[in-house]
């Protein structure tokens, strides 16, 4: 019973995230960096910054369409400002090992409902190599795609 209860949940992880790479193309584009080291004088050692590619560097203050996951982070204000995933929530950065460059920070202009599912969001895209204490991507004026 154990072996037929993990083979579900294996096909079920493998089909979430065949999902995710299938629906968003954009995360394709986004996955397009390096890292550097550099170092920091907050932290007082190097750090990984970003080097983003001339195609990433193009959509910078772009107005871009994507899809994914709500990934509920405490301290985010409402359904206003919230962390964006390529991934759902047991497969995101912050829990299943994916890259910070699948994640975004968002600032949506009208509250956007909650919801586990995947849904498609537009806003302009924001990089960020400098600060740290924040993603490296964000995606401003955000609002749900019809």
């Amino acid at each position: 019973m154990k072996k037929i209860a993990l083979a579900i949940a294996t096909l079920f992880c493998l089909a979430a995230f065949q999902q995710a790479h299938a629906q968003a193309p954009i995360w394709k584009t986004l996955a397009k960096i390096t890292y550097k080291k550099e170092y920091n004088e907050d932290m007082g050692f190097k750090v990984d910054v970003p080097v983003f590619s001339d195609e990433v560097k193009g959509l910078a203050g772009k107005e871009v369409t994507v899809k994914g996951y709500i990934i509920p982070v405490e301290g985010y204000k409402g359904h206003k400002e919230f962390i964006f995933s390529a991934y759902p929530y047991n497969m995101c950065f912050f829990c299943g090992g994916a890259g910070p460059e699948t994640v975004m920070e968002v600032f949506a202009s009208e509250s956007i409902d909650y919801t586990a599912e995947p849904i498609t969001i537009k806003g302009k895209l924001g990089l960020n190599a400098t600060d740290i204490n924040r993603l490296i991507y964000s995606l401003s004026d955000a609002k749900k795609a019809n």
